[in-house]
Parts: C-alpha cells; structure tokens; sequence
C-alpha cells in the first residue's frame, strides 16, 4: 500500500477522526490490522488562521508546502490538507508539490454527482463559505450549484465552528440552531444535501438531527485516501 500523508492540525479535531476513519474503514473492509502507513504532519494552527484571516494567501501558501514537502521526506507517497478552508489555496500548493494531493473538494464532488446531486448547500468557515473554491469546482466539473447561507448564518456559522468546534466544544444549542438553519435552505433554498465543508462539523451534526442528506468532508477525504493507498492507478 502507498505511504498516507496527512497534513492535519487545522485543527486538531478533525485530524484525529481522519486517522480513526482510516483505520476503522480498514477493519470494515477484513483488512485486520493490516494498516497503511500514516505519516502526520500537525500545523501550528494559529498560525495558519492568522494569515488566513490577514489575507496572506501567498504566505498560506508557502505554509502548506513547507509541510507537505516535510510529508514527502518522511516518506508520505501522496498527501491529503486535513482541512477545508486550506484548499483555497490548493491550486496553488499542488503545482508545487512533490507528491500527489488529494483534493477535498473533488472528492466531494465525485460523490454528490454519484448520488445524483444537483443543487447543495454549504457550511464552513466564512473562508469557505465566501471563497469560490467549492462553487466553481462543482459547478465547472460536475453540473452541481452550491448554495451558501445568508450573511447572518454564515456569520453565526464561522463562530461556532472557530469558538466551539475545533476544540472539541459539542453544545446543544448550537447543533440545533445549524441544524435549523440547513433545514431551511432546503425548505427555501431548493438545496438536496448539505456540504459539511468545515471538517469539525461533522462532529456536531448528523443526518438524523438535521432531515437532510449529509455530505460529510471528513469522511469523504479519508475514504479517498485509503483506497488511493490501495490503488494501483498513478493519478488522483
């Protein structure tokens, strides 16, 4: 099997359940303990939210590469970025990467156009939700609108994930107010499935509390990741 690179730490949460997913999924498919090889590499998270919310994606940029070059050295075959809101830069850090990246925003796209998705909506970070890197993906590549909340819930979104979620923080209120407000951009918004594009959020909600289908970021990335470590295919 390839050698996993995981560039985690944005933030830590997420990371951890990538890691369980992989192994988990290896188990559920008789592999045993025959476990790929997982080299993480874990950014200084305030780090990297600092300049992303300076602006400074040339810097961001070069933050990721850094580590994903550092992935390579250790041995990683291929690298997937942990995180969503990193990939706006992922162009970018692909271009100059040393080894393969997956990306979670195609693989995510596989998937909606695989379950027959046409229109979706997305929750993330203001960085995530603002940025075009999800639309123009999905729509350029696989016929899929995205959706994003309005100001106030974005706004009300990107809070809670940056106060409570990526430490961990799971608050009852605040999945049942997300959960409203994904509702409604199905009721009013004509969304079909609802893209948890903050790697934390699936954390906190599940398609059984929010009545819509769920894409879920995390599980999407790890799936992806285990079965390109299993793949005899050279591109991602």
């Amino acid at each position: 099997m390839r050698k996993i690179g995981i560039l985690g730490g944005m933030a830590p949460e997420s990371t951890v359940e990538y890691y369980r997913i992989i192994t988990t999924l290896c188990r559920q498919r008789g592999m045993g303990h025959r476990y790929p090889v997982i080299i993480i590499y874990s950014l200084n998270f305030h780090e990297f939210i600092s300049l992303v919310e300076s602006g400074n994606l040339p810097e961001v940029t070069n933050l990721i590469c850094d580590a994903i070059n550092s992935l390579s050295e250790a041995g990683a075959d291929f690298a997937l970025v942990a995180s969503n809101t990193p990939h706006i830069v992922f162009n970018e850090v692909a271009a100059r990467s040393p080894i393969p990246l997956l990306s979670i925003v195609d693989e995510t796209g596989r998937v909606a156009k695989n379950l027959g998705f046409t229109r979706v909506g997305l929750f993330g970070t203001k960085f995530t939700m603002q940025a075009d890197f999800y639309s123009n993906a999905l729509s350029t590549k696989y016929g899929i609108s995205v959706v994003t909340p309005q100001k106030a819930d974005q706004d009300y979104i990107h809070h809670k994930i940056m106060t409570e979620l990526v430490d961990g923080c799971i608050i009852e209120e605040t999945r049942q107010e997300l959960s409203r407000i994904a509702r409604m951009m199905a009721d009013k918004r004509g969304i079909q499935a609802l893209i948890l594009g903050c790697t934390e959020l699936p954390l906190i909600l599940s398609e059984e509390v929010v009545g819509i289908p769920l894409l879920d970021t995390t599980r999407i990335h790890a799936e992806a990741a285990l079965n390109f470590s299993q793949s005899s295919s050279s591109s991602v």
